[in-house]
């Protein structure tokens, strides 16, 4: 199934979704391009009004309708912000399957990039772990460095340099290689729950993942991370590939059967709005309907378990004092609204301070793939991020999302800011440690 009744995704949408929109502008102060702009079609409130013209034939998705809802961040601020309880993260998914469904964007080079990323890349988490470790040997053996040095890198076009330069640093293992398939817990086990490696947080931060499953054992947490895994669909579900995400719900919900664990854990948090959301997606497939409404009743992100089944708080260690702030991803915040769990377990480290972060819940310009499509934009929500944290005085700055780290990472670099960027489940595995 593609959309009901051949209708297009956004037609073919309950009308009850499309039409919710009051049209009060409350989320205008809360969105990024809008904040940015002051342009009505900039704001959830616009993007809305055309996404219900498609639906009522008063407007046909054209190429303009298609760029201003790949400028959308798709942060899910307004959510927040929505007296109504306007699902605009259903509308947006929509919204960008439509657009692609008609090819208004379509070009030679978008469409090679997008096969090769979306449709081929990412639907094997071997092929991309491969190119991971190509990437990883050429810069462990002192080429990507040689490279750089040697000043060819300036033949090539600005937009590439740019891209160049936010080459993440690939660790030598992968999660299969720091995590055992059944990891025990530590005393007595209280639960048994599957571990969601990811796909950007295994080729990029796969101690991440290893922290997690440590801080799940020391919880009672007996942890099953088999191999290999595959991705979640969200990098699909949200840049209008919804039949793709569809396949690799099904995917997963085979290699995670609900009923055999207490939780399905996830520690990322744009995977996990997605993932949440398996019984939507497949609300209209008989042979999975069922099994989807489990998991969305089994999946988790890892702080909001921990809360709800009491986080063991790491021993005092005599280690220094440390001022941390928290930035809240957005899809975490905005999209599972988990919210305050995070910051509760921060303050269970001992030593730790915890300051906050002014517009905390306010996009970093990661917002998935914004970033490399969009910018300039992104660059400028990122400078804006980086003056809060700047002000806080921390030297740690936590977060919860493979994206939002690795945007931060490049940016404290940018500027030269003395910051660590680190995941709440690395700094409460390390005080586990230091109290053992």
């Amino acid at each position: 199934m593609t959309d009901r009744a051949g209708l297009g995704y956004l037609k073919g949408l309950d009308y009850a979704v499309v039409q919710q929109c009051m049209h009060c502008g409350l989320c205008l102060p809360t969105c990024p391009t809008y904040d940015a702009t002051h342009l009505e079609r900039h704001s959830p409130r616009g993007r809305v009004a055309l996404m219900r013209a498609i639906a009522d034939d008063r407007l046909a998705p054209t190429k303009t309708f298609g760029e201003e809802m790949y400028f959308c961040l798709g942060c899910l601020a307004c959510m927040t912000a929505c007296p109504a309880g306007v699902n605009y993260a259903e509308l947006f998914e929509h919204a960008r399957a439509e657009v692609e469904r008609v090819g208004q964007l379509a070009t030679p080079k978008r469409s090679l990039i997008r096969w090769f990323t979306v449709k081929w890349l990412f639907l094997d988490l071997r092929r991309l772990l491969f190119f991971g470790r190509l990437l990883r040997l050429y810069q462990a053996c002192g080429l990507q460095c040689l490279v750089r040095r040697s000043g060819v890198l300036r033949l090539l076009p600005k937009r590439l340099q740019e891209l160049e330069a936010l080459t993440p640093d690939i660790p030598p293992r992968f999660s299969a290689g720091l995590i055992a398939e059944v990891t025990p817990a530590v005393g007595p086990r209280r639960h048994r729950v599957a571990m969601l490696t990811g796909c950007a947080q295994d080729l990029i931060f796969s101690e991440v993942n290893r922290d997690t499953v440590e801080v799940l054992a020391h919880n009672g947490c007996e942890v099953y991370t088999p191999r290999p895994q595959h991705c979640c669909g969200s990098l699909h579900g949200h840049n209008g590939e919804i039949e793709l995400a569809r396949q690799l719900a099904r995917t997963n919900l085979e290699q995670f059967p609900p009923d055999q664990f207490d939780a399905i854990i996830t520690n990322a948090g744009g995977c996990g709005s997605h993932l949440k959301h398996f019984s939507h997606l497949l609300a209209a497939d008989p042979a999975y309907r069922k099994r989807a409404e489990a998991w969305d009743q089994k999946c988790k992100d890892v702080h909001e378990w921990l809360a709800a089944i009491g986080l063991r708080p790491p021993r005092a260690n005599g280690a220094p004092p440390v001022v941390v702030t928290y930035h809240e991803s957005c899809h975490l915040s905005h999209g599972q609204k988990v919210v305050a769990q995070p910051r509760q377990l921060l303050r269970a480290i001992p030593n730790l301070n915890l300051v906050e972060l002014a517009e905390s819940n306010w996009c970093c310009g990661s917002a998935g793939i914004y970033n490399l499509i969009q910018p300039e934009m992104a660059q400028q929500l990122l400078e804006r991020k980086l003056d809060h944290l700047a002000a806080t005085g921390a030297t740690v700055v936590a977060t919860a999302n493979p994206g939002c780290q690795l945007q931060l990472l490049n940016g404290a670099k940018q500027r030269g800011l003395n910051v660590r960027v680190a995941h709440p489940m690395t700094l409460l595995a390390e005080a586990y440690r230091r109290s053992a």
